[in-house]
């Protein structure tokens, strides 16, 4: 079983930029897709990326295409969200998600499909 723990949320203002980071722990990180999903309060929660194991293939919501980039460092087990220019609509907890990886080039992203999740990591974005 993988741990996952998210860190690099906060408040920041309309147009900035944050890179969350995603470590996991007990299992290495070479063996999962890894998905980053927002939930907003009172709404449900929705995909935002997705990355194959080998890092090959990536997946981008249409709302944060070209502002947001997933990538992870399988050495460093750890998977990263870039986010930039920010919008107070991408107000939400972000959550990172590991789903075991049957081939190298393939993520399923929809959210029934990840096995294990973070506690998730509050970003702020203030207009």
């Amino acid at each position: 079983q993988v741990q996952l723990v998210e860190s690099g949320g906060g408040l920041v203002q309309a147009g900035g930029s944050l890179r969350l980071s995603c470590a996991a722990s007990g299992r290495p990180l070479s063996r999962y897709a890894m998905g980053w999903f927002r939930q907003a309060p009172g709404k449900e929660r929705d995909f935002v990326a997705a990355i194959s194991s080998s890092g090959s293939r990536t997946y981008h919501a249409d709302s944060v295409k070209g502002r947001f980039t997933i990538s992870r460092d399988n050495a460093k087990n750890t998977v990263y969200l870039q986010m930039t220019t920010l919008k107070p609509e991408d107000t939400a907890v972000y959550y990172c998600a590991a789903q075991s990886a049957t081939y190298t080039n393939v993520v399923r992203v929809g959210v029934n499909e990840f096995d294990y999740w973070g506690q998730g990591t509050q970003v702020t974005v203030s207009s």
